[in-house]
């Protein structure tokens, strides 16, 4: 590369050759100071050089004067990168924190443990379906999305249950997946919301029985869909002969209206539905303390005594 040296001085053009060096003076009566964000472009004239002269040179410098009224300073250049022949800027990224405290490292956990959680979640249910014994381990089928949503939070909770109703999708087909949901999904996500937010177990039975409840009577109306038959009009039909034989047997000649058969049946999955949040909630108590998680629960006194 043959060197090239540009100075400023007075108002004209010369050119000087040398052994190892060929010098550029560019010539003009004010000193002008050179933008730091634009490169610096080859005067526009002709130039009548000889190929031949330049055969025995090894270097090329290009050495700028700037004037001392304005000097570069270090601080002023940033962090910007120059690239391109437009000049355009990039500025270098900066370096991550991949510390076990560090966001990064957070997020990769987080990603981890709710994918671990919801593919023993959605093998467990699998493997109960397939060998039919899926009453016998149905109360433990959200306490995977239980503890997700008490560690990572509402975040954490949400992945979990998508990763898992995603996973029994393709594995057992839209039916399963959509059972797993109604029935168990949305009743661990509200169940670990509600514990990872600090409530009472009076609010969280509350609503978790309502959730129960709504997930119930949707899975009735999805198997109607299914099965092309009414179940829950089959329901009712079959408590109000019941109620009315009762009626009968008793000796009161009343029969029941079809809005008292629809009550009885609401009161029915309720507290169907609360019995079985109650037991959900003090079995997952007495677990997840087992599990060294104590601090994060907030338990009634009674139980606490107990424990």
């Amino acid at each position: 590369m043959i060197p090239l040296r540009i100075s400023q001085l007075s108002s004209s053009f010369s050119i000087s050759t040398a052994t190892h060096s060929l010098h550029f003076s560019l010539l003009r009566p004010h000193s002008l100071p050179l933008p730091l964000s634009s490169a610096f472009h080859a005067p526009k004239f002709p130039l009548n050089v000889k190929p031949s002269s330049f055969s025995n040179f090894s270097s090329l410098s290009l050495s700028l004067s700037v004037p001392s009224s304005n000097p570069i300073r270090v601080s002023e250049i940033g962090a910007s990168i120059c690239s391109g022949e437009d000049g355009d800027h990039e500025i270098a990224p900066e370096p991550q924190d991949l510390s076990t405290n560090g966001p990064i490292y957070k997020k990769t956990l987080q990603l981890v443990e709710c994918s671990m959680f919801a593919a023993l979640t959605g093998l467990v249910y699998f493997l109960s379906n397939s060998l039919a014994i899926e009453n016998y381990f149905s109360c433990f089928f959200s306490l995977p999305i239980v503890i997700s949503s008490m560690r990572w939070g509402v975040d954490g909770g949400r992945k979990t249950l998508v990763a898992t109703f995603m996973l029994l999708l393709v594995l057992s087909g839209p039916v399963k997946a959509l059972t797993f949901l109604l029935r168990h999904g949305i009743v661990g996500f509200t169940m670990g919301t509600l514990w990872r937010s600090g409530a009472s177990w009076n609010l969280s039975i509350t609503l978790c029985t309502i959730v129960r409840s709504l997930g119930a009577v949707g899975f009735v109306l999805i198997s109607s869909f299914l099965l092309r038959e009414n179940i829950l009009a089959l329901i009712t039909i079959n408590l109000h002969a019941s109620l009315t034989f009762v009626l009968t047997a008793s000796g009161v000649n009343t029969i029941p209206s079809m809005g008292m058969i629809y009550t009885i049946f609401g009161i029915v999955v309720l507290l169907n539905s609360g019995c079985f949040m109650f037991l959900l909630h003090l079995l997952y108590s007495v677990f997840l303390a087992r599990l060294g998680m104590k601090s994060s629960l907030r338990l009634p006194r009674w139980l606490e005594r107990a424990m």
